[in-house]
């Protein structure tokens, strides 16, 4: 005989999820859907007196798609958010190791390095704007006193210098966040593996080949994805930093989003940018959870 919940339980359950679920419909889901109906529509600065909006179809996914704004921003933020997301997680990866180990002020360390993540990103982007000024910051002022530059580095007005720049402001944002969740799954292996692998004769090399990366592996699939999602919508670094220039180099479908509906006042053609974004997050979303679904089994075959 099987015990089953009674109507009140069952009613206590609903009443448990009603909250959250109005949550998400309410401040996820009407904006998702409201955005989407926008991009079909001529919605622009009148349409707020006015209050029409006329259909336009998919007038607006043609006029942005085959812009040449949009063939200029598509392998820029490729470039922006591999670069991002690759330095994010190799440098938050060595940190996480090296916090691994006990240290005096380990604890202290660890505390000082959320402070790019706390910090508003208006302040720590106009900071890096200085520091990066080709006449006056502190980067090349360092880099012509080393004598390792005469002229100093165009950061901010070389097309090529200023992507790297934003990326690399960028990858200091989010290097407390990868290095915070891949510690905490450092601290999630049994120690007694990596004694039995010292027992063996493992380096530390073929430690971290045979059991901390396998077991490490889903949550660095979690930090990549997040990371990914995350700089695909980052604006405020580029806007700040460079401003989406020069002449373009840096920007960023998020950035052209941006632009299109509060500087130009075009909301419907800027909704089909932020449908794009919403569908390529969605599309590695799906991709991520089929590959934890496969991992998943593979683990429940061979146990």
């Amino acid at each position: 005989m099987t015990d089953r919940p009674g109507p009140g339980a069952r009613l206590s359950r609903w009443l448990f999820v009603l909250p959250a679920v109005a949550y998400l419909l309410l401040f996820f889901g009407y904006p998702v859907v409201k955005n989407a109906v926008m991009s079909f529509q001529e919605y622009s600065a009148t349409t707020f007196y006015t209050g029409s909006a006329p259909f336009a179809g998919l007038r607006n996914y043609a006029t942005v798609l085959s812009s040449e704004a949009f063939t200029g921003a598509l392998p820029t933020t490729a470039l922006f958010t591999a670069g991002s997301v690759l330095g994010q997680f190799a440098v938050g990866l060595a940190l996480a190791l090296f916090f691994q180990r006990r240290f005096p002020l380990g604890g202290l360390l660890r505390s000082l390095l959320l402070l790019p993540w706390l910090l508003p990103l208006v302040a720590s982007g106009t900071t890096w704007r200085w520091m990066l000024d080709p006449d006056t910051g502190v980067v090349n002022t360092v880099l012509r006193g080393l004598h390792l530059s005469s002229d100093g580095v165009p950061w901010l007005t070389g097309t090529s210098q200023a992507l790297l720049s934003v990326v690399l402001v960028n990858v200091w944002v989010g290097i407390p966040f990868a290095t915070t969740i891949l510690y905490g799954g450092l601290q999630d292996i049994p120690p007694h593996l990596y004694e039995a692998a010292r027992l063996d004769g493992a380096g530390p090399v073929a430690s971290f080949r045979h059991i901390t990366w396998p077991l490490l592996r889903p949550v660095a699939r979690v930090v990549l994805l997040l990371s990914v999602v995350y700089t695909l919508k980052v604006l405020d670094v580029v806007l700040v930093v460079t401003g989406g220039g020069p002449a373009g180099a840096t920007q960023t479908l998020a950035t052209r989003a941006y632009e299109l509906s509060f500087q130009q006042f075009e909301f419907g053609r800027g909704a089909v940018l932020s449908n794009v974004l919403i569908a390529v997050s969605f599309v590695l979303a799906l991709v991520h959870l089929r590959a934890d679904r496969r991992a998943r089994a593979l683990r429940e075959v061979s146990g």
